[in-house]
């Protein structure tokens, strides 16, 4: 077996400081001056440290921060296949990432690896689809971007390596033709979600391990949000912060409270009054030096997620200073029927503050109403 590996080394640098993607050097410029930091490495770090290094197969990779890195950081035997053309910015961009597809279909891999968001599964079908190859190699994406719509994903890095592993030991695995979507992340930033399907990869059938398309557009019942922003804002403390996460359901939260509302951002209440609008991670760190506070979040449709997934803002760091107790997951019954009993699931990229969530939670579905479930 020998599969390729790339790495989008920028891929997600605009989640924390509340840019809501990382397309374009004038984005990833912004996002560094913000201080933002690079995940993805590590985050590949974390998926293939579930390898067995002494296994009977072989990596192809690229240059440098796309797989060179972190392969020789975890002691495997480096087979650079392509060499990376960083840009004027300094940057890799996705003419790398699709040039290193191309360096993998001509080096016969089995199956190809990928860190990266909706934008670096984009670019692995395009170069794939290109070259007739987007039904015949395998991918496993390891979730490392803001937006990550797309069912090639696992559902954490950990998962991804679990699944690799498993397909490495000769384990048989069914494969399926998966979505590969995209955001047009300009409306995105201004609060509407254009989302589109651009094709189809062929990925392993694990209904724990790989994610499912997001779910967009279902009709929830009205009066169940209405039910659920009534229950939350008349329990409301005073003199704490309460940080409001992205999505149509807390938005029903600040409607109630009669409050301006970041549909796809993080907004911050206190003593039922709005006091900042699209914080980023830096900005909630500040505001919590003097504030006790809860965070509300809800539950990604069809996927399950409440954390690492367009929320990047409500990073490890924020939920370590809050506390996992002081957090408030609402969600009409009807999302979490679309699961299908499947449990809901957390990606911070910190394995300490994920295991501190998982077990079971109540999860606010009406007024005095709550529901329980399991995190994993």
């Amino acid at each position: 077996m020998r599969f390729g590996l790339v790495i989008n080394p920028l891929a997600g640098i605009g989640g924390t400081v509340g840019l809501k993607g990382s397309d374009g050097d004038a984005i990833v410029s912004e996002a560094l001056e913000k201080g933002a930091v690079p995940l993805a490495e590590k985050r590949t770090y974390d998926a293939l440290s579930k390898l067995d290094k002494s296994g009977d197969y072989s990596i192809a990779t690229v240059s440098g921060p796309m797989g060179e890195y972190v392969l020789s950081a975890l002691g495997f035997s480096v087979n650079i296949v392509h060499e990376v053309n960083m840009n004027v910015t300094n940057h890799t961009t996705a003419s790398d990432t699709q040039a290193a597809i191309a360096a993998f279909i001509k080096d016969n891999v089995d199956l190809i690896v990928f860190a990266g968001g909706d934008g670096t599964a984009r670019d692995v079908y395009s170069a794939l689809k290109s070259a007739g190859k987007d039904e015949d190699i395998p991918v496993i994406g390891i979730p490392a971007g803001c937006k990550i719509h797309s069912a090639v994903y696992s559902t954490t890095p950990s998962m991804a390596g679990e699944l690799l592993q498993c397909i490495l030991a000769d384990q048989p695995m069914t494969i399926k033709m998966s979505e590969v979507m995209d955001l047009d992340e300009d409306a995105f930033r201004g609060g509407v979600v254009k989302a589109s399907c651009f094709g189809y990869l062929p990925v392993p059938v694990d209904d724990v391990r790989m994610q499912v398309i997001k779910q967009g557009g279902i009709k929830y019942d009205a009066i169940a949000l209405q039910d659920i922003a009534a229950e939350v804002a008349e329990n409301m403390e005073d003199d704490c912060l309460y940080l409001i996460g992205t999505g149509s359901t807390t938005a029903a939260v600040m409607t109630e409270l009669g409050l301006d509302n970041t549909l796809l951002g993080v907004d911050v209440v206190l003593n039922k009054a709005l006091i900042a609008n699209d914080v980023d991670e830096r900005q909630l760190l500040e505001l919590l030096k003097d504030h006790r506070a809860k965070i509300i979040v809800s539950v990604i449709g069809g996927q399950g997620n409440i954390f690492g997934r367009g929320n990047q803002q409500l990073s490890a760091q924020v939920i370590r200073k809050v506390g996992v107790e002081n957090i408030i997951i609402i969600a009409t019954n009807e999302k979490l029927r679309a699961l299908d009993n499947k449990p809901l699931l957390v990606d911070t990229g910190d394995i300490e503050i994920d295991r501190s969530l998982q077990g079971g939670v109540q999860v606010v579905t009406g007024y005095q109403q709550k529901t329980l479930i399991n995190i994993k």
